[in-house]
């Protein structure tokens, strides 16, 4: 997602970053092109007129033309408006002293209002606070065996209603919650395939029953501006404190994300960007636009790999690797670890320069290229992966029938795993630390 917006502006910023002197004509025709950018990126057009004004009004400023590099500065005028536009700082979801603290998620069928509960749950069970998940959509077939299954699978609270009635249900959930002493509730309400004066009025008495802290709305980023015109809707029959938009990690072009704050006055607080249970992230304005831009998201990048990897065993490997003491066993773990932190391609797009770079920046791997790269090397017998170069043709042949592979592919691995030692021998000769190779995944396919 962004990609297509993220390369167009790059064009753009290029062109103005290259005049040694910028007139007022230089100005109006980069705002031509950003605006036919945001509207090809699905952004409501009213929020792009708002948007190119107050850039044109600071662009054309006199501090601009009269600065050492005037097209850097108009591209940091934009890039400002683009984190004002999306909205203020982080938020993090609300528990005050009260016990327990009630979020409701509200939204339309098939949205991910279910899946987005059970993330939210989990967030705040890695910050070692207690919930109770509540499913109240008694219409869906299956809803709340989803959600029962979501809260096992990871370790979740799941309260069991006896009724089939909501408001029941939730009543009922709230004194358990409270005997419980549970820090927060979270109740995943009934969705519609459309917006309804029955869906409303159910959500509204739910709302008025539990006085909840939070109400998010839960959207799907594909539909593009029907999730912003649902979310007006709603937010007009409920008092939304926040969004979570779903599917970041799909081919929408995102014209949600950049609408939906200055559409609806609510903010954007999370964004899910996968499948898994652990693929949400509290939403940070600035840290979206310098993704889009090119310049990398270092500080997401830190906190995933410090929520997934073992610092002690990260340290270790990276003494192995600088010292040339590194064997496939290693690469194995260190892959193992690279899985946890998402998709590589997410990975890889927070990393400054991204945008920039051809070779990286089609970067696709996929999760069935990591794992035929793992049935090679579980293939092969323990001195094999702590000595590859014993690896000879008749072996060669063995790993690649246990692994479901080809010997082209065991070779290809194997060159490449030699040529990541010697970059990372030379590394430790000039002091280098922290590094890590790159593995061309493409030639698993």
């Amino acid at each position: 997602m962004f990609d297509r917006l993220g390369t167009r502006l790059e064009t753009i910023f290029s062109k103005l970053r290259g005049y040694g002197k910028i007139t007022k004509a230089d100005v109006e025709a980069g705002l031509r092109e950003i605006r036919i950018a945001f509207l090809e990126a699905d952004v409501n057009f009213k929020v792009v007129k708002s948007f190119i004004d107050v850039v044109r009004e600071k662009a054309l400023g006199e501090r601009v033309f009269e600065s050492l590099t005037p097209g850097q500065q108009v591209v940091k005028i934009v890039k400002d408006e683009m984190t004002a536009v999306l909205g203020a700082d982080a938020e993090d979801i609300k528990v005050g002293k009260d016990k327990p603290a009630i979020l409701m998620l509200a939204g339309l069928q098939g949205s991910g209002k279910t899946t987005t509960a059970g993330k939210l749950a989990l967030r705040l069970k890695d910050k070692n606070l207690k919930s109770l998940l509540v499913s109240t959509d008694v219409y869906r077939p299956a809803a709340i065996e989803q959600l029962r299954s979501l809260a096992k699978k990871s370790g979740l609270d799941f309260y069991e209603a006896d009724s089939d009635k909501p408001l029941k249900i939730a009543d009922k959930a709230l004194s358990e919650a409270k005997k419980g002493g549970y820090d927060l509730m979270i109740v995943d309400t009934a969705g519609r395939l459309h917006i309804d004066e029955e869906m409303m009025k159910e959500a509204k008495d739910l709302s008025k029953l539990l006085k909840p802290h939070e109400i998010f709305y839960v959207a799907d980023s594909m539909t593009g501006q029907d999730a912003v015109t649902s979310a007006l809707a709603f937010h007009e029959s409920l008092p939304l404190t926040g969004v979570v938009l779903t599917k970041l990690d799909g081919d929408a072009r995102g014209g949600a994300a950049f609408s939906i704050k200055s559409v609806t006055g609510v903010p954007l607080r999370f964004i899910g960007v996968g499948e898994k249970v652990s693929d949400l992230e509290l939403f940070h304005p600035d840290r979206l636009v310098s993704r889009i831009l090119g310049m990398g998201d270092v500080l997401t990048l830190i906190e995933k790999a410090e929520a997934t990897i073992d610092q002690e065993e990260a340290e270790e490997l990276t003494r192995r690797m600088l010292k040339d003491e590194m064997t496939l066993d290693d690469f194995a773990k260190q892959l193992k670890q690279l899985k946890q932190m998402g998709p590589i391609s997410q990975v890889a797009s927070m990393l400054p320069g991204m945008g920039k770079n051809p070779a990286l920046k089609n970067l696709n791997v996929e999760e069935r290229d990591i794992k035929r790269v793992e049935a090679i090397i579980s293939s092969m017998t323990p001195k094999e992966r702590q000595n590859h170069q014993i690896i000879n043709g008749s072996r060669r042949k063995r790993i690649a029938r246990g692994s479901g592979t080809t010997v082209e592919q065991i070779n290809q691995l194997l060159k490449q795993f030699a040529m990541m030692k010697k970059m990372m021998k030379n590394m430790g000769k000039f002091g280098l630390k922290g590094k890590r190779g790159i593995i061309d995944f493409s030639a698993f396919k």
